[in-house]
Protein backbone atom coordinates (compact mmCIF):
# COMPACT_ATOMS: atom_id res chain seq x y z
CA UNK A 1 0.00 0.00 0.00
CA UNK A 2 2.63 2.12 0.93
CA UNK A 3 3.98 1.87 -2.78
CA UNK A 4 0.68 3.09 -4.27
CA UNK A 5 0.58 5.75 -2.02
CA UNK A 6 3.96 6.84 -2.55
CA UNK A 7 3.83 6.42 -6.86
CA UNK A 8 0.69 6.36 -7.27
CA UNK A 9 0.03 9.45 -9.76
CA UNK A 10 4.05 7.34 -11.50
CA UNK A 11 1.54 4.15 -11.70
CA UNK A 12 -1.47 6.25 -13.21
CA UNK A 13 0.82 7.50 -15.85
CA UNK A 14 2.29 4.01 -16.58
CA UNK A 15 -1.03 2.81 -16.64
CA UNK A 16 -2.32 5.05 -19.21
CA UNK A 17 0.65 4.81 -21.37
CA UNK A 18 0.52 0.96 -21.66
CA UNK A 19 -3.29 1.56 -22.17
CA UNK A 20 -2.78 3.65 -25.17
CA UNK A 21 -0.06 1.23 -26.59
CA UNK A 22 -2.60 -1.27 -26.35
CA UNK A 23 -5.25 1.03 -27.57
CA UNK A 24 -2.82 1.37 -30.86
CA UNK A 25 -2.21 -2.36 -31.07
CA UNK A 26 -6.09 -2.67 -31.02
CA UNK A 27 -6.55 0.03 -33.86
CA UNK A 28 -4.16 -1.81 -35.51
CA UNK A 29 -5.37 -5.51 -35.56
CA UNK A 30 -8.93 -5.32 -34.42
CA UNK A 31 -9.84 -2.65 -36.69
CA UNK A 32 -8.22 -3.72 -39.82
CA UNK A 33 -10.49 -7.47 -39.09
CA UNK A 34 -13.26 -5.65 -38.73
CA UNK A 35 -12.81 -3.27 -41.82
CA UNK A 36 -11.05 -5.87 -44.12
CA UNK A 37 -13.92 -6.70 -45.66
CA UNK A 38 -15.48 -2.97 -46.59
CA UNK A 39 -12.05 -2.69 -47.26
CA UNK A 40 -11.33 -5.65 -49.43
CA UNK A 41 -14.47 -5.26 -51.51
CA UNK A 42 -14.08 -1.68 -52.62
CA UNK A 43 -16.97 -0.37 -50.72
CA UNK A 44 -14.71 1.45 -48.82
CA UNK A 45 -11.24 3.41 -49.18
CA UNK A 46 -8.46 3.08 -46.69
CA UNK A 47 -9.14 6.35 -45.26
CA UNK A 48 -12.47 6.18 -45.04
CA UNK A 49 -12.07 3.09 -43.69
CA UNK A 50 -9.92 4.67 -40.43
CA UNK A 51 -12.72 7.54 -40.08
CA UNK A 52 -15.23 5.16 -39.40
CA UNK A 53 -13.75 2.98 -37.09
CA UNK A 54 -12.43 6.31 -35.25
CA UNK A 55 -16.10 7.45 -34.62
CA UNK A 56 -18.07 4.27 -34.03
CA UNK A 57 -15.17 2.37 -32.18
CA UNK A 58 -15.22 5.34 -30.33
CA UNK A 59 -18.96 5.46 -29.72
CA UNK A 60 -19.09 1.45 -28.94
CA UNK A 61 -16.78 1.71 -26.30
CA UNK A 62 -18.33 4.44 -24.31
CA UNK A 63 -21.81 3.17 -25.09
CA UNK A 64 -21.73 -0.56 -25.43
CA UNK A 65 -18.13 -1.02 -23.75
CA UNK A 66 -19.18 -0.67 -19.75
CA UNK A 67 -20.45 -5.16 -19.64
CA UNK A 68 -17.10 -6.37 -21.04
CA UNK A 69 -15.18 -3.89 -19.27
CA UNK A 70 -16.86 -4.81 -15.92
CA UNK A 71 -16.06 -8.92 -16.57
CA UNK A 72 -12.27 -7.93 -17.30
CA UNK A 73 -12.11 -5.64 -14.73
CA UNK A 74 -13.72 -7.84 -11.62
CA UNK A 75 -14.86 -11.18 -13.23
CA UNK A 76 -11.45 -12.97 -14.13
CA UNK A 77 -9.59 -12.79 -11.45
CA UNK A 78 -10.58 -12.92 -7.60
CA UNK A 79 -9.60 -9.17 -5.95
CA UNK A 80 -10.03 -10.76 -2.22
CA UNK A 81 -7.01 -12.71 -2.63
CA UNK A 82 -5.26 -9.27 -3.37
CA UNK A 83 -6.16 -7.44 -0.21
CA UNK A 84 -3.10 -7.51 2.14
CA UNK A 85 -1.25 -6.50 -0.81
CA UNK A 86 -2.96 -4.29 -3.41
CA UNK A 87 -0.12 -2.81 -5.24
CA UNK A 88 0.55 -6.50 -6.45
CA UNK A 89 -2.83 -6.24 -8.46
CA UNK A 90 -1.94 -2.96 -9.90
CA UNK A 91 1.63 -4.14 -10.97
CA UNK A 92 -0.26 -7.52 -12.65
CA UNK A 93 -2.79 -5.26 -14.37
CA UNK A 94 -0.07 -2.94 -15.96
CA UNK A 95 1.69 -5.62 -16.69
CA UNK A 96 -1.31 -7.49 -18.08
CA UNK A 97 -1.58 -4.33 -20.62
CA UNK A 98 1.66 -4.01 -21.86
CA UNK A 99 1.84 -7.99 -22.32
CA UNK A 100 -1.32 -7.95 -24.26
CA UNK A 101 -0.08 -4.14 -25.87
CA UNK A 102 3.23 -6.13 -27.27
CA UNK A 103 1.33 -9.33 -28.71
CA UNK A 104 -0.80 -7.08 -30.62
CA UNK A 105 1.96 -5.53 -31.99
CA UNK A 106 3.79 -8.64 -33.09
CA UNK A 107 0.94 -9.85 -34.16
CA UNK A 108 0.11 -6.94 -36.87
CA UNK A 109 3.85 -6.89 -37.83
CA UNK A 110 3.39 -10.72 -38.93
CA UNK A 111 0.02 -10.01 -40.23
CA UNK A 112 -2.19 -12.20 -38.03
CA UNK A 113 -5.58 -11.33 -37.06
CA UNK A 114 -5.96 -12.06 -33.19
CA UNK A 115 -8.43 -11.16 -30.88
CA UNK A 116 -7.29 -8.25 -28.50
CA UNK A 117 -10.33 -9.91 -25.82
CA UNK A 118 -7.87 -13.42 -26.00
CA UNK A 119 -4.51 -11.15 -25.47
CA UNK A 120 -5.82 -9.34 -21.79
CA UNK A 121 -7.73 -12.20 -20.67
CA UNK A 122 -5.32 -14.98 -21.14
CA UNK A 123 -2.47 -11.94 -19.96
CA UNK A 124 -4.64 -11.38 -16.61
CA UNK A 125 -5.38 -15.21 -16.17
CA UNK A 126 -1.44 -15.54 -16.82
CA UNK A 127 -0.20 -13.19 -14.10
CA UNK A 128 -2.69 -14.53 -11.10
CA UNK A 129 -2.49 -17.70 -11.88
CA UNK A 130 1.36 -17.78 -12.44
CA UNK A 131 1.82 -14.70 -9.91
CA UNK A 132 -0.24 -15.22 -7.27
CA UNK A 133 -2.41 -18.24 -6.69
CA UNK A 134 -3.82 -20.91 -9.56
CA UNK A 135 -6.85 -20.09 -6.86
CA UNK A 136 -6.91 -16.75 -7.46
CA UNK A 137 -8.39 -17.22 -11.75
CA UNK A 138 -12.47 -17.87 -11.39
CA UNK A 139 -12.09 -20.17 -13.74
CA UNK A 140 -15.85 -20.67 -13.93
CA UNK A 141 -16.30 -17.38 -15.13
CA UNK A 142 -13.50 -17.90 -17.55
CA UNK A 143 -14.61 -21.18 -18.77
CA UNK A 144 -17.78 -19.65 -19.66
CA UNK A 145 -15.93 -16.49 -21.35
CA UNK A 146 -13.74 -19.36 -23.45
CA UNK A 147 -17.01 -20.97 -24.09
CA UNK A 148 -18.29 -18.05 -25.68
CA UNK A 149 -15.37 -17.76 -28.46
CA UNK A 150 -16.28 -21.34 -29.40
CA UNK A 151 -19.98 -20.51 -29.37
CA UNK A 152 -19.39 -17.14 -31.09
CA UNK A 153 -17.77 -18.27 -34.68
CA UNK A 154 -20.64 -21.13 -35.22
CA UNK A 155 -23.53 -18.33 -34.30
CA UNK A 156 -21.87 -15.61 -36.55
CA UNK A 157 -21.06 -18.19 -39.84
CA UNK A 158 -24.81 -18.99 -39.08
CA UNK A 159 -26.34 -15.49 -39.07
CA UNK A 160 -23.97 -14.68 -42.05
CA UNK A 161 -25.51 -17.48 -43.69
CA UNK A 162 -28.90 -16.79 -43.60
CA UNK A 163 -28.11 -12.60 -44.36
CA UNK A 164 -26.31 -14.33 -47.20
CA UNK A 165 -28.78 -16.54 -48.62
CA UNK A 166 -31.40 -14.16 -48.10
CA UNK A 167 -29.75 -11.70 -50.38
CA UNK A 168 -28.91 -14.13 -52.91
CA UNK A 169 -32.48 -15.05 -53.15
CA UNK A 170 -33.85 -11.32 -53.06
CA UNK A 171 -31.21 -9.78 -54.66
CA UNK A 172 -28.35 -11.62 -56.86
CA UNK A 173 -30.14 -14.41 -58.21
CA UNK A 174 -32.81 -11.97 -59.37
CA UNK A 175 -33.04 -10.72 -63.51
CA UNK A 176 -32.70 -6.67 -62.30
CA UNK A 177 -30.31 -7.25 -59.12
CA UNK A 178 -29.20 -3.34 -59.27
CA UNK A 179 -32.96 -2.68 -58.81
CA UNK A 180 -34.28 -5.36 -56.49
CA UNK A 181 -30.70 -3.94 -54.00
CA UNK A 182 -32.15 -0.25 -54.12
CA UNK A 183 -35.79 -2.26 -52.90
CA UNK A 184 -34.36 -4.24 -50.08
CA UNK A 185 -30.72 -2.94 -49.53
CA UNK A 186 -32.67 -0.39 -46.68
CA UNK A 187 -34.43 -3.32 -44.75
CA UNK A 188 -31.01 -4.66 -44.13
CA UNK A 189 -29.77 -1.20 -42.86
CA UNK A 190 -32.59 -1.00 -40.64
CA UNK A 191 -31.88 -3.83 -39.04
CA UNK A 192 -28.29 -3.11 -38.69
CA UNK A 193 -29.76 0.13 -36.65
CA UNK A 194 -32.32 -2.14 -34.62
CA UNK A 195 -29.96 -4.47 -33.37
CA UNK A 196 -27.21 -1.91 -32.77
CA UNK A 197 -29.05 0.34 -30.75
CA UNK A 198 -30.74 -2.24 -29.16
CA UNK A 199 -27.87 -3.55 -27.89
CA UNK A 200 -26.56 0.27 -26.83
CA UNK A 201 -29.91 1.09 -25.47
CA UNK A 202 -29.92 -1.87 -23.28
CA UNK A 203 -26.20 -2.78 -22.43
CA UNK A 204 -24.55 0.59 -22.61
CA UNK A 205 -26.82 3.90 -21.70
CA UNK A 206 -27.42 2.34 -18.48
CA UNK A 207 -23.13 3.42 -17.83
CA UNK A 208 -24.11 6.63 -19.15
CA UNK A 209 -26.84 7.40 -16.40
CA UNK A 210 -29.53 6.48 -18.54
CA UNK A 211 -31.49 2.88 -18.06
CA UNK A 212 -34.43 2.75 -20.17
CA UNK A 213 -37.42 0.42 -19.36
CA UNK A 214 -37.74 -2.89 -21.57
CA UNK A 215 -40.37 -1.44 -23.86
CA UNK A 216 -38.69 1.90 -24.22
CA UNK A 217 -35.75 0.15 -25.44
CA UNK A 218 -37.36 -1.56 -27.84
CA UNK A 219 -39.69 1.15 -28.50
CA UNK A 220 -36.48 3.62 -29.23
CA UNK A 221 -34.57 0.60 -31.29
CA UNK A 222 -37.30 0.55 -33.64
CA UNK A 223 -37.45 4.08 -33.88
CA UNK A 224 -33.96 4.67 -34.85
CA UNK A 225 -34.57 1.54 -37.44
CA UNK A 226 -37.40 3.38 -38.96
CA UNK A 227 -34.90 6.48 -39.34
CA UNK A 228 -32.12 4.49 -40.93
CA UNK A 229 -34.58 2.24 -43.41
CA UNK A 230 -35.69 6.07 -44.44
CA UNK A 231 -32.56 7.97 -44.67
CA UNK A 232 -31.10 4.38 -46.92
CA UNK A 233 -34.57 4.63 -48.58
CA UNK A 234 -33.77 7.77 -49.90
CA UNK A 235 -30.26 7.82 -50.40
CA UNK A 236 -29.78 4.63 -52.11
CA UNK A 237 -33.32 5.80 -54.09
CA UNK A 238 -31.29 8.69 -55.69
CA UNK A 239 -28.49 6.35 -57.15
CA UNK A 240 -28.23 6.21 -61.25
CA UNK A 241 -27.29 3.43 -62.87
CA UNK A 242 -27.48 1.64 -66.49
CA UNK A 243 -30.06 -0.26 -66.78
CA UNK A 244 -27.83 -2.18 -69.14
CA UNK A 245 -26.03 -3.01 -66.57
CA UNK A 246 -29.13 -4.30 -64.69
CA UNK A 247 -28.43 -8.20 -65.49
Amino acid sequence: MDIITSYGMILVIMAAVFGFFMAWGIGANDVANAMGTSVGSKALTIKQAIIIAMVFEFAGAYLAGGEVTSTIRKGIIDSAYFVDQPELLVFGMIAALLAAGFWLLIASYLGWPVSTTHSIIGAIVGFSAIGVSMDSVQWAKVGGVVGSWVVTPAISGFIAYVIFMSAQKLIFDRSNPLQMAQRYVPFYMGFAGFVLSLVTIKKGLKHVGLDLGSLEGYLWALGVATVVFVIGKFAISRLKFNPSDDK
